[in-house]
C-alpha cells in the first residue's frame, strides 16, 4: 500500500469517494458537477487544502482531504481531516491508520501545526474508535452551522 499526496489525475477517485461517502452516511446524492469543481479547485489553490491517497496496484483504495484553521491562540495551525473514504473491499485493513500517519510526519515536518480535528458522525462509533485508538479524543466543543 502506498501512501502519498494526490494529484489532479486523482480526481475522479475523490468525487467517487465524496459521492459514495455522502450516500452511506448522510443518504445525500451530491451534485457531480458542484462536487467535481470542488474537488479540482483544491489542486488549484493550496489555500484550501490537499488530498491524501492510498495506492495499491494501481487502485485508490481510500483516501483524506486536509484543510487547514488558524489558532490566534496557539499561534500555529490545526490540520482539519475531511472527506475521509475507504473502499469497502479496503476496510478493516488500517488504510486510515497508515493515511494518518503520513498526515502527522507532514504535519510535524511543518513545525507550525499544533493539531488535527475532524468531524464524526455521532451515530459512527466504528470510526470514533478507530480515531480514539489513534490518539485523537472528542472535544468539548459542539459545532453549530447555518447554510445559506
Amino acid at each position: 500500500m502506498e501512501i502519498r499526496l494526490a494529484g489532479k489525475s486523482d480526481a475522479p477517485a475523490l468525487v467517487e469517494f465524496n459521492q459514495a461517502m455522502a450516500l452511506e452516511t448522510e443518504g445525500k446524492n451530491l451534485d457531480t458537477q458542484i462536487l467535481q469543481s470542488g474537488v479540482e479547485s483544491v489542486f488549484h489553490d493550496e489555500k484550501k487544502g490537499f488530498y491524501v491517497v492510498a495506492e495499491e496496484n494501481g487502485q485508490i483504495a481510500g483516501g483524506l482531504m486536509i484543510t487547514f484553521e488558524w489558532s490566534d491562540w496557539r499561534d500555529s495551525w490545526f490540520w482539519w481531516i475531511q472527506s475521509v473514504y475507504i473502499l469497502p473491499g479496503f476496510r478493516g485493513r488500517g488504510i486510515y491508520r497508515l493515511l494518518y500517519e503520513f498526515v502527522k510526519e507532514l504535519a510535524l515536518e511543518k513545525k507550525d501545526v499544533c493539531g488535527f480535528r475532524l468531524y464524526v458522525e455521532k451515530a459512527n462509533e466504528r470510526a470514533q474508535t478507530v480515531y480514539e485508538k489513534l490518539g485523537m479524543k472528542a472535544s468539548h466543543y459542539l459545532m453549530y452551522e447555518e447554510l445559506i
